[in-house]
């Protein structure tokens, strides 16, 4: 009888192991991170387009965000009447540092985008304010912005933003701790314009007598007023707003306190949320109540934003940093919305933090893409937006469907391809002030061209192709100068490791990395075309550059690598701070944080050909 108990126990136990299992989304492969690289020694996404949409400068706002405001976080992403939407919060310096406010931006194609206009206002918090547990009194203070939720769209196709004001009396107190002052509500107008500020709802202690803006009801109108009720009804939309309202806000279903919520629904209906350490749960009942909250088997992310969601080809993604640091930016993909099997690379980069702030962790973080109703976008492909060391405001293209291999060698001629089309392959890193960009040169033909005027970042485009030990890459690069700026040309593995670099230099040379020195193997000069062949065996380490038709270096590769599957074009070197050692808080401003370079350095690339040999 004791057997057969035990026998009935352990079923029993595995019986539950496996509803368990079925019941939480996984990650199931065997990629991990290298966090000493930025990006992590991950494969790229194939296409990926990743673009600056807001540049911070304290010194020449007109240039940033219009105040010179350089704590910018948070952002969150919609898609309405044919237009991007990106809404971020923003304080003077660092977070949690009065005052705070919310700024918009917006976008036809997700490229262009127009300067920042001001949301949701500085609030003043009234003098005597105080709250539980906190010796500081509120004199002349002003609240600070937080917020999980930016957009809702509702069924009449209006287009809601909100925000929430919290209150911080010191550089440690907390926005988001249930004592803060209420949720604010406006619509965006399709011209552009916005309505009226109002609360929507409020914290304890706080109502219509004692705040600034009037309670939504109070609105005239009256399809305005059904869009809030709508939106206070829906149950999956009032599980973001957990943080900050009240610990007991019976509109919260689950009210204890995991963190920047987002969902996805299932085939089935099911829905899957996810939190910040990867925590996750299912909804049979559109969250109105949930299974018990765990972290997602094999995945990897500490206390920043995980983004999951359905894609166009009725895939699933999750969008995240897969490690305790918050880079890099990836990405992994299901076939069932359950079983993640991929870890591919979306953004690997980290510019310098220009400014120093309380709180300004280094990465491409807190990402968030479109959520369930609030648009897709024309092209139907995946699009993120995030922040860069809580500085800068980002966006990524990820092409739907996913991959991250090559189908075929590279041969292509800029002129002769589609504008439209001729950088769908092309993996690119665009700062504002350091383009990649599709154009023409003086002689009126299409090129691939990467311009930089930034002192602390650089333009990059790259390129995969089938990975190969014995290969020729060819392609016609023109510089626009050789005084200033320069351009290097790197051949990599999978990793994103280098064995071959070049340089077109700021001393007029064009050279090769060869170990710790750099072979000068001869002098280039402005506007003249440079056809470049590469032939190169990573078995024996030796490749052959020919330039204009004639061979003139034969050299090692600086790194030993088993196989070649992608050339990078940067306007920069590469990058190694921050690493796992470095400081988590600066405190410092770069020297001339907000100044452009005097001249701009532009480089024309007109072809790329790829072959195995």
């Amino acid at each position: 009888m004791t057997i057969m108990r035990i026998t009935a126990t352990i079923c029993f136990l595995l019986a539950s192991l496996t509803v368990t299992a079925q019941e939480s989304i996984r990650y199931t492969g065997n990629t991990l991170v290298n966090v000493d690289y930025h990006h992590g020694q991950l494969r790229p996404v194939m296409g990926v387009h990743n673009i600056q949409i807001m540049r911070a400068n304290r010194e020449h706002p007109e240039q940033g965000d219009g105040m010179g405001w350089t704590y910018n976080h948070a952002p969150m992403l919609a898609y309405w009447n044919n237009r991007f939407y990106v809404e971020y919060l923003s304080d003077k310096v660092g977070e949690s540092i009065p005052p705070g406010q919310t700024l918009l931006l917006s976008s036809d194609d997700g490229y262009q985008w127009e300067m920042p206009v001001l949301l949701f206002p500085p609030y003043k918090i009234p003098d005597g304010t105080t709250k539980e547990g906190h010796p500081g009194v509120a004199k002349d203070l002003m609240a600070v912005m937080h917020q999980r939720m930016g957009f809702y769209v509702s069924k009449s196709n209006k287009l809601l933003a909100v925000g929430y004001y919290g209150i911080c009396l010191d550089a440690k107190d907390d926005p988001n701790d249930g004592n803060g002052i209420g949720r604010v509500v406006r619509e965006i107008l399709p011209d552009g314009k916005f309505g009226p500020v109002y609360f929507v709802r409020y914290n304890k202690q706080w109502n219509a007598g004692n705040t600034i803006y009037p309670f939504y009801t109070t609105s005239k109108d009256k399809a305005f007023v059904a869009a809030c009720n709508e939106l206070l009804a829906t149950p999956l939309m009032m599980q973001q707003w957990n943080e900050e309202a009240d610990r007991d806000d019976p509109l919260i279903p689950l009210q204890k306190q995991y963190k920047a919520f987002c969902y996805y629904h299932l085939p089935d209906g099911r829905v899957v949320g996810l939190w910040k350490n990867a925590l996750t749960a299912m909804s049979k009942d559109e969250g109105r109540t949930w299974s018990t909250v765990a972290r997602a088997p094999g995945f990897v992310n500490s206390n920043a934003k995980i983004w999951g969601q359905r894609t166009a080809d009725g895939r699933f993604a999750t969008v995240y940093n897969p490690s305790e640091y918050r880079w890099p930016l990836a990405l992994s993909v299901s076939e069932d919305g359950i079983d993640y099997k991929n870890l591919l690379l979306v953004n690997g980069e980290i510019t310098p933090m220009r400014y120093g702030g309380n709180y300004k962790s280094y990465g491409p973080q807190y990402v968030r893409g479109i959520e369930e109703g609030n648009g897709i976008p024309a092209d139907s492909n995946l699009w993120v937006t995030y922040s860069m060391n809580k500085e800068d405001i980002w966006i990524s293209k990820i092409p739907v469907p996913v991959t991250d291999k090559a189908p075929a060698h590279v041969n292509e001629v800029f002129p002769d391809l589609p504008a439209t089309t001729a950088l769908d392959k092309w993996n690119t890193y665009s700062p504002r002030w350091a383009k990649v960009s599709l154009g023409t040169t003086a002689s009126k033909e299409q090129h691939l061209i990467l311009e930089d005027k930034d002192p602390f970042d650089y333009a990059k485009a790259e390129r995969l192709f089938p990975a190969a030990q014995q290969l020729d890459v060819a392609f016609t690069v023109t510089p626009a100068q050789n005084d200033h700026g320069c351009l290097q040309i790197e051949l990599q593995d999978g990793k994103g490791i280098p064995g071959i670099r070049l340089v077109f230099d700021a001393d007029s040379i064009f050279k090769a990395k060869a170990g710790a020195r750099f072979k000068h193997f001869m002098k280039y000069i402005p506007d003249s075309v440079y056809n470049v062949r590469l032939s190169i065996n990573t078995t024996n380490r030796f490749y052959t550059i020919n330039v204009n038709g004639k061979d003139v270096l034969t050299s090692l590769l600086f790194t030993p690598v088993d196989k070649m599957e992608r050339i990078v074009f940067r306007t920069g070197g590469p990058r190694h701070f921050p690493d796992a050692d470095t400081p988590a808080d600066q405190v410092y401003d770069l020297p001339k944080a907000g100044e452009q370079e005097v001249q701009t350095a532009r480089f024309y690339i007109r072809s790329l050909k790829t072959s195995q040999r």
